[in-house]
């Protein structure tokens, strides 16, 4: 068979249990068409209790759970498929036909309006220009003011553009926290200062219409380097009760910006001239459920994603052996890079950053470090960034720096060993 199914049954809920043990028992495509609920007598007459709005929400549980076929059974109106057919739209790598070989970017095979010319990488910005041509990148991360006042940042921006670095990745409200919009933040850094930024956009804080809007609007004023993540939920940070929207995931959203590269919306309606974004999105080889990581890198690729940023590299063993695990769907990998300052940093970032593994090894040589001094704790962080980056560059395209507590000068001082690893390979090759 080339499909397991569920139908049928009493309702949504069981379908989606059954489904979550199915999928970790085959790699078949698997189908799920749940009867509206179970029919109640109402005055002589059958009614089924499950709304339309109400299958709509499982149609989405259902792709996370790893169906790819969607539909209902006994109960299901026009209406229920509507919604459903709306809601796995904006959640589904699959609406939008994919061809993903070994080594190659997936390319979207999809219609477009007859007047529109889709703008090819290498032509939407200087950073994806680089990832284009297989060209080594480096960006540095840098967050958001928690004010209104950007000076500051700017101004420590500015140094990375005199080192020559090629764009800055602006986080948008990472761990939940209140910052300047990352979007207006992007604007400014490359209006003001003139160096590229990468902006990072979740999925958090914006319903579908908004997410649209705001693309537009970016793309209008110039932003053309996206980083596309789930984001962070709400009660990570100083506000717990805020509500988290989250109508679609990364995915959906890596989708719906491929759509606008190609002159659509997330219907398909025309949309005139095409946006120009350059498509990154996150992946994180220290991921607890590896397998599922794996998954929904394959279904990022398939919706279009063109390159990767890791989370913080520390277990170079663990990177390397995540991308030989997805060398068929292989998209440029920029790995990220946070230099330690101290332990205490060392051991929050094993303990409360989702993904990120320190090593025992690390986390020994950071407490030793921290012991002496500060500054000592300072330059060994530094020291494991380096060899951090020499160990992987064989395996990537780029690196993500980032600036720990908004101090470039540390992440500067990690490029350094790209020089290093340059003059060496120049002079191996002289020999």
């Amino acid at each position: 068979a080339d499909v397991i199914g569920l139908n049928c049954g009493v309702g949504p809920t069981h379908i989606l249990t059954a489904l979550e043990k199915m999928r970790g028992a085959t790699t078949k495509r698997l189908s799920a068409q749940p009867n509206a609920g179970l029919p109640r007598d109402v005055q002589g007459r059958q009614f089924y209790m499950c709304s339309p709005e109400y299958m709509s929400k499982f149609a989405k549980r259902f792709i996370k759970a790893g169906a790819t076929f969607i539909g209902g059974c006994c109960g299901t109106t026009p209406q229920h498929i509507k919604l459903i057919s709306d809601a796995v739209r904006a959640i589904s790598p699959r609406t939008a036909k994919a061809a993903v070989k070994a080594k190659e970017t997936a390319k979207v095979i999809d219609l477009k309006p007859a007047d529109v010319e889709i703008v090819p990488p290498e032509l939407r910005s200087n950073w994806s220009r680089k990832i284009a041509r297989g060209e080594f990148v480096t960006s540095v991360e840098v967050l958001p003011p928690k004010g209104c006042d950007a000076a500051k940042t700017l101004e420590s921006i500015k140094l990375l553009k005199t080192a020559g670095v090629d764009a800055v990745n602006i986080p948008d409200g990472p761990r939940a926290q209140t910052r300047m919009s990352a979007q207006a933040t992007a604007i400014l850094v490359e209006r003001e200062i003139g160096i590229e930024a990468v902006l990072h956009y979740c999925c958090r804080d914006r319903y579908l219409l908004g997410m649209m809007s705001d693309l537009l609007g970016a793309a209008a004023l110039g932003v053309h380097n996206l980083l596309i993540i789930t984001g962070d939920p709400p009660k990570m940070g100083p506000f717990p009760d805020a509500t988290a929207v989250f109508d679609i995931d990364s995915i959906g959203l890596t989708n719906m910006v491929n759509k606008l590269n190609h002159g659509l919306d997330l219907g398909n309606n025309p949309i005139g001239r095409p946006t120009a974004f350059s498509i990154g999105v996150g992946v994180n080889p220290g991921a607890i459920n590896v397998e599922e990581e794996i998954r929904r890198f394959e279904w990022k690729v398939e919706a279009g994603a063109e390159y990767a940023i890791t989370q913080p590299v520390y277990d170079t063993k663990q990177l390397r052996d995540f991308l030989k695990r997805v060398e068929h769907v292989r998209i440029p990998i920029v790995a990220g890079i946070f230099p330690l300052v101290s332990i205490r940093n060392a051991e929050f970032m094993h303990h409360e950053v989702p993904g990120v593994v320190v090593t025992p090894e690390i986390l020994m040589r950071m407490r030793i470090a921290s012991d002496r001094s500060k500054e000592a704790a300072r330059d060994e962080g530094i020291k494991i960034a380096r060899e951090s980056l020499t160990e992987v560059r064989d395996l990537i395209q780029g690196v993500q720096v980032s600036a720990p507590f908004g101090n470039v000068k540390y992440a500067l001082q990690v490029f350094d060993v790209l020089d290093e690893l340059k003059s060496t390979g120049e002079a191996a090759a002289i020999s």
